[in-house]
Order: C-alpha cells, then sequence, then structure tokens
C-alpha cells in the first residue's frame, strides 16, 4: 500500500475545515462518490475529535492508496485524558458508517484510527 497523502497540524478546532477540505481532495482524486467522500469526511472528524478528547496536541492524517482508500489517523504527544461520554456517540458513528473501524492503543490509551472506504476508480 502505497502513502498518497499525509497531513500533520495541531489539534485546533479552527484547523478541522482544512483538514476537511484536504480529505475533500483526496477522495475526489480517488474517484470517490460525493455521499462515499462526505462520509470519509465526517469519519476523519469525528477520530480527530477522539484523539483530542484524549489530549493529544497534535494529529497525522495518512491517506493511502489501493482497491479502497485506506486512512489512519494517529495522535501525537502525550495522549492521557480518558475521553468524554460524547465519545461514545463519535464510536457509534464510525461504526454505523463504516462497519470496520480498526483502533490501536499506546500505554493503555486510544492512539490510532484506522478504516478504509470506497473502491476507487
Amino acid at each position: 500500500m502505497n502513502t498518497l497523502f499525509k497531513l500533520t497540524f495541531p489539534l485546533k478546532s479552527e484547523l478541522m475545515t482544512t483538514v476537511r477540505l484536504a480529505a475533500g481532495g483526496v477522495c475526489a482524486l480517488k474517484g470517490l462518490d460525493i455521499d462515499t467522500a462526505e462520509d470519509c469526511k465526517v469519519c476523519i472528524t469525528e477520530s480527530l475529535l477522539l484523539l483530542k478528547h484524549r489530549g493529544y496536541s497534535s494529529a497525522n492524517v495518512l491517506f493511502s492508496e489501493g482497491g479502497a482508500l485506506s486512512v489512519r489517523i494517529e495522535g501525537e504527544g502525550e495522549g492521557e485524558e480518558e475521553g468524554t461520554p460524547e465519545d461514545e456517540i463519535s464510536l457509534a458513528l464510525l461504526s454505523a458508517l463504516l462497519g470496520e473501524v480498526g483502533t490501536t492503543e499506546r500505554n493503555g490509551k486510544l492512539f490510532s484510527i484506522s478504516f478504509e472506504i470506497g473502491t476507487g476508480k
């Protein structure tokens, strides 16, 4: 699997729109339809919120190409928080939109979220 695009940025609310725009561009590059691209952007935003709620200061969003678009969102910095009650809603939304979502923990805390979406061209 080849890395198509990588975005590293501070986890600040004012940058979420920029990340969504970049994700939309990658989805368009992969030929995903508008509904699938919107689902991808929602899932990335929810994943970033999960990491932000756990105290990470920045994040990496990695897009890889294969048959589907693979996305991996990783926290950077010291994630020390337990999350918030709203995180259950984010996890339920990810599961509803994607079916299968991979999560990785580091030192017992959520560290990354990964998923595949669409089939591309």
